[in-house]
């Protein structure tokens, strides 16, 4: 199968188990991705999309945030063979020897500021960082993600999300964010 026709399987698969819940004036309605956690055949083939994304790049660490991040991340790195690091939410270093390096994001989709931070000795000068996640709206956990990368001394690849929903142009550029499906196309 071509490399094209692949991406678009991909894509084929993600729209099919993805649900919005709740009427569109609901306050409560939200975009349901569990469904791409259930079907191990999409599932295999997420890291591998989201890496080919950056196929142009040769990161050395990937980065995701809490929580989806999490899931997502770890399947990128194994394509890349490279090592993942973990971004935490509203946590604190555990004492005193435990150095971390720590940002506040700008206001999230729910006007909220979260503290990211991983542990200082994770992320050097040396490392190219690809950032992970399956949804960018706002872009305020990938500048804070940025921001980490900066002060570790990294360098900044770009960000591969499943989806994009940035309503920015400039968001977009300057985090360098590159998606598997806009939200337009899950409407």
């Amino acid at each position: 199968m071509s490399g094209d026709a692949w991406r678009q399987e991909v894509k084929a698969g993600l729209r099919r188990a993805f649900v919005w819940r709740g009427d569109r004036t609901d306050r409560h309605y939200y975009a349901d991705v569990t469904g791409w956690w259930r079907r191990p055949e999409l599932l295999e083939k997420l890291g591998p999309a989201l890496a080919g994304l950056f196929a142009d790049r040769a990161p050395t660490v990937v980065l995701g945030p809490e929580s989806r991040g999490c899931l997502l991340g770890p399947l990128v790195a194994l394509h890349l063979r490279v090592g993942f690091v973990e971004v935490r939410k509203d946590r604190a270093p555990s004492c005193d020897s435990d150095a971390w390096l720590r940002r506040t994001t700008p206001p999230d989709y729910q006007d909220r500021h979260l503290s990211l931070g991983f542990r200082k000795n994770l992320i050097g000068g040396g490392d190219r960082v690809l950032f992970v996640d399956d949804w960018i709206e706002t872009g305020g956990q990938a500048h804070a993600a940025h921001h980490l990368t900066r002060d570790a001394g990294a360098t900044w690849l770009g960000a591969a999300t499943v989806v994009d929903a940035l309503r920015s142009n400039q968001v977009r550029r300057q985090l360098d964010v590159r998606a598997l499906l806009h939200v337009g196309e899950l409407r």
